[in-house]
């Protein structure tokens, strides 16, 4: 199987190198790295030419926000299985593709993932906050949970077949898309018991107040347009939940 991993960037000069760096190591080497730039005005384009090799594209233009970049990355993909990995994100080991690999070829399934930590920028060593994905129930998208997606690798067929982001959205269009094939396609799925990806603390849906309301906004629509029953006192109910994630850490 041929793994297609994108990564978004944008004026990401101090950190894409670490992100590249954690897909060259893996230790499952059928991969291509497809790196879609929203036409960077720093360093970026410097950084990452270094590392363009047979398996590598990159593009540097003009997008329409993140949701865009990632779909023109999708439209490229050549893989059987696609993961997406940004540019302020690093993969946790040197195994975690091929863990992906052995686990679709194993359990025939549509989508696998694995947990995440949230570390400091500037060290990415120390964990704040244990996303841990092993609970994850389709029911689950009515209260605001969905497997961390950074982790989340779906054969392209599902895109083939039920379609890309909708880049309407400014926050959630991630959570619009799980919904949609996880609730609504109900395509197969399986988690991983490990921490496969380290991210940043400093995400976009993690700003502010602000970001948070546009998030939670995002998710209810989501859950409408995919004909999930929901209320806005049950999205939030899951940030009483996220004190577990700032005590719990991973064995």
């Amino acid at each position: 199987m041929k793994v297609s991993i994108i990564t978004v960037s944008y004026n990401s000069a101090d950190t894409i190198q670490d992100t590249i760096k954690t897909i060259y190591m893996q230790t499952y080497t059928n991969f291509e790295h497809i790196i879609i730039d929203n036409n960077s005005d720093d360093d970026t384009a410097k950084i990452v030419k270094p590392f363009l090799n047979q398996k590598s594209i990159f593009i540097s233009e003009p997008d329409q926000g993140i949701y865009d970049a990632m779909n023109k990355g999708i439209r490229l993909a050549k893989g059987d299985i696609i993961g997406i990995l940004n540019a302020d994100d690093i993969y946790a080991n040197k195994d975690v593709i091929l863990d992906i690999i052995e686990t679709f070829e194993k359990e025939k399934v549509d989508c696998v993932f694995g947990d995440l930590v949230y570390v400091r920028p500037n060290n990415l060593n120390q964990i704040v906050r244990y996303y841990r994905s092993a609970n994850f129930h389709p029911k689950l998208f009515a209260y605001g949970w969905m497997p961390a997606h950074p982790t989340v690798f779906i054969k392209r067929q599902a895109y083939e077949r039920y379609g890309l982001f909708q880049i309407d959205y400014k926050i959630a269009a991630d959570y619009e898309l799980m919904i949609r094939f996880l609730a609504k396609h109900k395509i197969s799925y399986k988690y991983i018991p490990k921490v496969m990806v380290k991210m940043r603390t400093g995400g976009v849906s993690t700003l502010n107040w602000k970001s948070n309301w546009i998030l939670n906004q995002e998710i209810i629509r989501g859950c409408a347009e995919n004909d999930i029953d929901t209320t806005i006192l049950k999205v939030w109910s899951k940030y009483f939940t996220k004190v577990f994630q700032l005590i719990r850490r991973p064995k």
